[in-house]
């Protein structure tokens, strides 16, 4: 019997035909890829000491405009980096958003600082800057040597963690101003946004450090892998010293200065990862294309999907459809699912996961628009047609 989301299933089937299950979002490999790992393992330097992950870091560096990069084995792990780098650490607070990946809050714990969430906003669906500047006018104070400290805590502001929510693009820009404003820095979790600009600038590149991750399900993949990009050279020279267990270098002695990490990135998740760039536009354009059909079709139906934001270029990494509540939002996943299509909601907000937002829920605001982008969106399979 005919159900109001068979249409929606129908012309997902359109856009992937001749697939039993369509997943939310698959890389794809082809020859050039193939050819590059052959050659890695032929060289037989498949750790970090090969050329293939200098040569990868300069690639992300010219397609993004960040002066440096520091590859790593996967996107959390170039996040703890980064606010290691900078100094987090316990007893600090990290501003952040509630709705998203897990990854974002366990960076930030295993700094042993405490995430404070604050709501996104409607249209970019990221962290809203007017939510920012309202909690630092009104919630933060500084003590007699000029610390910023929240005033119902007294726990230092350490820095500001923006989301690029879906690869969609962030209002970086005004984030960053009302950092500046504060002193504090700034880190971009663009884990999903390669491939977004606004306002002509690579998302992850205007704060002190952006991540990104190459993760299996993201636009290009290494299989496992991340990186933080900065245009500060003495932080990506930290940053690189301590992926590689803060070694010194030396010619035969194991002398290290510190504790350090290994989160190097091996030689062989670069050598896939230049060849994934190499199709990169190509996979930008085929992607752009899928998301214009799913708004289009939208639109005619009279429902709401995810929008690019004016002024900017989003990577359209997971397209998404908002439904009139909770109820209906489940009611589709469970259709969609048992048609064998990759669906899924949003992130359980952050904030709603006993791990992730005791003991701290005493401070916590409400997230208005964070909850009902929770109860009402839909992610939709994604993935590039080439």
């Amino acid at each position: 019997m005919p159900t109001p989301f068979e249409p929606i299933v129908r012309f997902i089937r359109e856009i992937y035909p001749n697939r039993e299950l369509i997943p939310l979002h698959e890389p794809v490999f082809g020859h050039e890829e193939e050819e590059a790992l052959l050659a890695c393992l032929r060289s037989t330097h498949v750790a970090s000491t090969g050329l293939e992950v200098a040569a990868f870091e300069e690639t992300v560096c010219r397609y993004t405009g960040s002066p440096y990069a520091v590859a790593t084995v996967n996107g959390t792990a170039a996040l703890h980096l980064a606010l290691h780098a900078l100094g987090i650490g316990p007893g600090d607070l990290v501003l952040t958003q509630a709705l998203t990946f897990a990854a974002t809050v366990n960076a930030i714990r295993y700094t042993g600082a405490i995430p404070r969430y604050l709501d996104i906003e409607a249209g970019t669906w990221a962290f809203s800057p007017a939510h920012l500047d309202e909690w630092l006018r009104h919630r933060s104070f500084r003590d007699t040597e000029g610390t910023l400290r929240e005033k119902s805590s007294g726990l230092r502001v350490a820095a500001c963690l923006p989301v690029h929510t879906f690869g969609l693009p962030a209002q970086t820009g005004q984030i960053l101003d009302c950092c500046n404003a504060f002193g504090i820095p700034l880190v971009e979790d663009a884990a999903e946004a390669l491939g977004t600009f606004r306002e002509g600038k690579h998302a992850g590149t205007l704060g002190v450090a952006g991540v990104l991750s190459f993760n299996g399900n993201k636009i290009i993949t290494t299989g496992g892998g991340g990186m933080v990009l900065t245009h500060d050279e003495a932080l990506a020279l930290r940053l690189r010293h301590l992926s590689t267990q803060s070694k010194q270098p030396h010619r035969w002695e194991y002398i290290h200065d510190g504790t350090g990490f290994n989160y190097r990135m091996p030689n062989i998740n670069a050598a896939l990862g230049l060849a994934q760039m190499a199709g990169m536009q190509a996979r930008l354009d085929s992607k752009r294309a899928v998301g214009a059909r799913y708004r289009t079709f939208f639109r005619e139906l009279g429902a709401q999907a995810l929008e690019e934001p004016e002024g900017c270029q989003w990577n359209h990494w997971l397209n998404g459809v908002f439904f009139r509540d909770r109820s209906e939002r489940d009611a589709f996943l469970e259709y969609a699912t048992r048609a064998q299509l990759g669906v899924r909601p949003s992130w359980q907000p952050m904030h709603l996961q006993e791990h992730a937002g005791a003991p701290e829920r005493q401070y916590q605001e409400p997230l208005p628009v964070t909850m009902d982008v929770y109860e009402r969106l839909v992610n939709l399979p994604s993935s590039p047609i080439l």
